[in-house]
């Protein structure tokens, strides 16, 4: 699928983790794709299985095709209905396309803020 990260949300929140375009939002809210201004195609699916609760829990903030910029809110989601169905909160954020660059770098680990850079895509923006 690709190189990237495993998150432990603490807050029900997906931030744009750069500028960029929203190249896929599926219906159901719980996962999107988003296009940096530099090439990078980055997936975030929030949970594990949570496709399964239809959109229940999720509150998208932004829709399919919007431009965003880096910290702007793209997506609310219920952490404690999330965890009440039983489904792991891990959220992948994944670099689909990492092939096209020449590496990605875990620039962050354990407990970060909203503000913290995650992944150095070389050749693209930090994320």
């Amino acid at each position: 699928m690709g190189q990237g990260i495993a998150i432990e949300p603490s807050l029900g929140e997906v931030r744009a983790p750069f500028d960029g375009r929203i190249a896929t939002f599926f219906d159901t809210g719980h996962a999107l794709g988003l296009v940096s201004d530099t090439g990078v195609e980055l997936l975030i699916h929030v949970g594990m299985d949570t496709v399964g609760l239809g959109g229940e829990g999720f509150t998208p903030m932004a829709k399919e095709g919007d431009f965003v910029k880096k910290g702007q809110l793209l997506l609310k989601f219920d952490i404690d209905y999330i965890k009440s169905r039983n489904l792991q909160l891990t959220t992948p954020v994944i670099v689909s396309n990492a092939d096209d660059f020449a590496s990605v770098t875990v620039l962050a680990t354990g407990e970060v803020d909203g503000n913290t850079d995650l992944l150095q895509v070389k050749g693209g923006a930090a994320l």
